[in-house]
């Protein structure tokens, strides 16, 4: 018996009512090519795991239609009109119905399509017939989110093609809070603590900062590639890239108003697919604005930080950020929070406790207000950990670079209660 006979013979129900499947199980999926699914479901508990599947980012590409009816109705269907890319079927019926209806079925099916059957009979010998007659795999029902998606994927990506790189993106509750400052720094951490290859991308093409911040202004990037997307390779991305330390390169903004930067949706999605294709780690600095392309890169992104400083008007702004990134990404760890700025004199401020309950998450990191320890890094080039390696904010820098790279988790903050407020009467 092979290994799937043997766990499809073993395997238990999932439960249809579980909206959100393990992470685990998505970050090994890559997302989909461009390609037209259609479903025909017998059961209203596919019917919603498939509109949950045309929410998730990894299907942003697919064509998927979902239809009442089983493969009666898709052969009623298909009998006028050509074949999608791919059918997934849901049947009720016994094992000898099923194989009659997908041989009428056959019969109006293209070549190249293929064909995904989810059954209600746990059956070994039946999975075998119908994989000798060209089914391209049997599910027994209920499924889940992560079975639908992870068998598109087996069928659809290639197995040996080189895996994506994981990509970052940094975006600020508000203009001024310092997130491409983070997102520069964080590049370069993860570069130098992992000795892995970064490419940090400036997405804000008139007043980006990363050329200041590393010294380096090379004479193209970004704008060369989000207006030559018939040009975009990798030897035209080698071209662009500009070598900010060993394992850093940048694609650097312009930073000039010489043109306007109105954008559609899609522009930056080609670069952010071939830039995934060639490093392990891509940290997008998107700049502060709400716009179809900067919220598509949001959506696409495998990771989201969003830096605030603590007062009302940046309360509000993460609190709307992270309820719509909830919804837009539904299957995705929530984002992170960086409070940063934190005890400048004389402002008034928000506890980060009252901060972060209600939005529920623990901030990732909070970094206090140090002018003369971010000014002297800016003016001279240089990141936090190269100015001021021993400093706190340098090892703020360096959790932060292992908590987005999936190496370790947020610290939970301890709060302050009576034993500490005793403690500290106690030493007075």
């Amino acid at each position: 018996m092979t290994n799937l006979e043997y766990e499809l013979e073993q395997s238990t129900p999932v439960d249809p009512a579980a909206d959100t499947p393990a992470r685990g199980d998505f970050d090994r999926i890559r997302p989909l090519p461009r390609i037209s699914v259609h479903v025909f479901y017998e059961t209203e508990g596919l019917a919603k795991t498939m509109e949950r599947c045309g929410e998730d980012r990894r299907m942003a590409k697919v064509n998927l239609r979902v239809n009442s009816g089983g493969v009666s109705a898709a052969t009623n269907m298909f009998s006028s009109s050509p074949t999608p890319n791919l059918l997934i079927l849901e049947t009720r019926a016994d094992a000898e119905t099923l194989i009659a209806e997908l041989g009428e079925l056959a019969n109006y099916c293209d070549p190249d399509t293929r064909v995904v059957v989810i059954g209600h009979v746990n059956d070994v010998s039946l999975y075998r017939e119908l994989v000798r007659n060209g089914v391209s795999e049997y599910i027994v029902a209920p499924v889940s989110m992560a079975d639908v998606i992870g068998v598109i994927s087996t069928i659809f990506v290639d197995p040996d093609a080189a895996p994506l790189g994981k990509s970052i993106a940094f975006v600020g509750a508000k203009g001024g809070v310092g997130s491409s400052t983070l997102a520069h720094n964080c590049a370069w951490s993860i570069s130098n603590l992992f000795s892995s290859e970064v490419i940090l991308a400036d997405l804000d093409l008139a007043f980006g900062t990363a050329n200041l911040n590393f010294d380096n202004d090379p004479a193209q990037g970004i704008a060369e590639a989000v207006f030559s997307p018939d040009r975009l390779d990798e030897v035209f991305l080698d071209r662009l890239l500009a070598k900010c330390s060993e394992h850093l390169s940048m694609l650097a903004a312009p930073s000039m108003l010489d043109r306007t930067y109105d954008f559609a949706g899609d522009a930056f999605l080609p670069i952010l697919d071939i830039v995934q294709r060639n490093a392990p780690i891509s940290v997008l600095d998107v700049p502060h604005l709400w716009s179809d392309w900067s919220r598509k890169i949001l959506c696409a992104a495998d990771e989201i930080v969003i830096t605030a400083t603590p007062d009302l008007a940046n309360l509000r702004n993460t609190k709307n950020l992270f309820d719509t990134l909830r919804k837009l990404r539904p299957n995705d760890h929530p984002p992170y929070l960086i409070l940063n700025q934190v005890g400048l004199a004389k402002r008034p401020e928000i506890a980060p406790d009252v901060f972060c309950d209600p939005l529920e998450v623990e901030p990732l990191a909070i970094i206090p207000f140090d002018a003369p320890l971010f000014g002297e890094a800016a003016n001279s080039g240089l990141m936090i950990a190269e100015s001021a390696a021993k400093s706190p904010v340098a090892e703020s820098m360096s959790q932060i670079a292992h908590v987005v790279t999936g190496r370790a988790e947020v610290k939970k903050r301890k709060k302050a209660g009576l034993s500490s407020l005793m403690g500290l009467l106690g030493r007075k």
